[in-house]
């Protein structure tokens, strides 16, 4: 096998082409997520609107994503992935130009949502359709793929900045047209014609009026548990998932999402692996800036500069996913990995202690980083792996909604447990301290999540087992 994916050229251009349009797509996506956060203050005064109501510019169009999230699979299935993604690109092209010519608050919050629905769709399509071509050079081919998605939400305020410096806000919409219409001419092209592999499955109902409810109140509320509202709207969610969970259970590939994808040995370790990265990357987001900003008294343009080599360190592990899945294997790259971040994390929990060391603190992150980045391509490769071709739709919407509720989940509990500790009046060094342990202590469970991963990839090894 090593000899057959040493290089580049044995590779099948395909694979490549059908890349380059799931690139465009999710990072469209990504980078339209956070393009209008350094503008909100410039849209409230330009639409006549409190920043209170302009922020739904922001949370209608995340939110959307979240509600449309479970229809990917059933809507792969039903209409084929080429068709859903022309029509979704289609669709997420024409909001992009009705948000730049909104005359109100309203109907630019009403476009993003909009723009949020086929976006919401598109994201985990991309992934599907790297799967599907990549096969078994899936962890090589997504550790270039997965570089621009990244650097998506990172471009998203820098190329606001730009605009908004020049231009009037429309064009932070405008901007995405012609990007759209490259990305229909290559989906047409490039995409391979999949009919033949629909399956007519009927739409369950239930499944979609528990779920996808039950997924956007979970994530509102998380984001809001301050307020009594959000701890409502959290409850209610988690209520809706627990009975979609109970219904899904029942009628078994008839659900909106197969359960019985998670009877494997594979699939359900990889999307363990999945929920805790996702979950301790948020965390890390949410609670080293603000130690720098609590605890070090440093300003937001100095905290933005001391995170950044965590970004670098994931940019540069990526594109050697491949190499390293090939030579060393799933399990011992992604574990090394986990162990990796769990080293660069450590020295925080020190730090907050003593006192910060800037240089000691960006050589800790960037190691952090680096093996944060060698966890989510191999987990997520060993899914793909490990169920049938057929069945990769399904998978690509459990994979994306399991990783889309471990943000949100482990970054409350993060932030409930530093808000506890900090109850205490001048303990905010101690509470930084313990967060960060705690912390520590989700990495080392990611550990040994890692260790269960299988060695290598055996792709739709557990066929028989998902067909019951």
């Amino acid at each position: 096998m090593g000899s057959t994916l040493s290089t580049d050229e044995r590779l099948d251009p395909a694979i490549w082409k059908v890349c380059s349009v799931a690139i465009l797509g999710s990072f469209l996506s990504q980078m339209d997520a956070t393009v209008v956060n350094v503008s909100l203050s410039s849209l409230a005064t330009e639409l006549h609107s409190s920043l209170t109501v302009i922020q739904w510019v922001t949370s209608g169009y995340l939110l959307a994503l979240a509600l449309m999230l479970p229809l990917s699979g059933w809507l792969v299935d039903r209409i084929g992935a080429k068709s859903l993604y022309l029509w979704c690109f289609s669709l997420f092209t024409l909001a992009s130009m009705l948000c730049g010519m909104a005359w109100s608050a309203d109907a630019l919050i009403g476009f993003r949502i909009l723009q949020g629905m086929s976006g919401g769709l598109m994201a985990p399509m991309a992934q599907m359709m790297v799967a599907r071509a990549a096969g078994r050079h899936m962890a090589r081919v997504m550790g270039y793929a997965a570089l621009p998605v990244m650097i998506g939400p990172i471009l998203g305020p820098v190329i606001a900045g730009v605009i908004l410096q020049h231009a009037s806000w429309r064009w932070l919409f405008f901007v995405n047209l012609p990007v759209g219409a490259l990305a229909i001419v290559l989906a047409v092209l490039f995409l391979p014609n999949d009919s033949g592999e629909m399956q007519r499955r009927d739409l369950d109902v239930m499944g979609l009026v528990l779920l996808s409810p039950g997924l956007v109140l979970f994530l509102y509320g998380s984001d809001h548990l301050k307020e009594r509202s959000g701890l409502t709207a959290a409850v209610a969610g988690l209520m809706l998932l627990a009975s979609f969970l109970i219904t899904a259970r029942r009628k078994g590939d008839g659900a909106l999402i197969d359960l019985r994808l998670f009877r494997g040995s594979v699939f359900p370790v990889s999307s363990q692996t999945q929920f805790l990265s996702n979950g301790i990357m948020f965390s890390a987001q949410m609670l080293i800036p603000y130690y720098l900003l609590r605890a070090c008294g440093r300003t937001p343009s100095e905290a933005g500069w001391l995170m950044a080599p965590l970004g670098l360190g994931m940019m540069c592990m990526y594109p050697w996913m491949g190499r390293l899945t090939q030579r060393f294997g799933i399990r011992k790259v992604s574990a090394g990995g986990a162990l990796l971040a769990l080293a660069g994390t450590l020295p925080l929990a020190y730090l907050a202690g003593h006192g910060l060391v800037a240089t000691l603190l960006e050589v800790c992150l960037f190691v952090r980083g680096a093996g944060m980045g060698a966890i989510g391509i191999p987990s997520l490769s060993a899914a793909y792996a490990s169920v049938a071709k057929r069945d990769l739709p399904m998978a690509t919407t459990s994979l994306n909604i399991v990783q889309r509720i471990g943000g949100p989940t482990l970054t409350t509990g993060t932030a409930t447990f530093l808000a506890w500790r900090m109850q205490s009046p001048g303990e905010a060094q101690v509470a930084f301290g313990a967060t960060f342990l705690l912390l520590c202590g989700m990495h080392l469970l990611l550990l040994i999540s890692a260790v269960r991963l299988p060695w290598s990839l055996t792709l739709g090894s557990e066929e028989a087992q998902v067909e019951g």
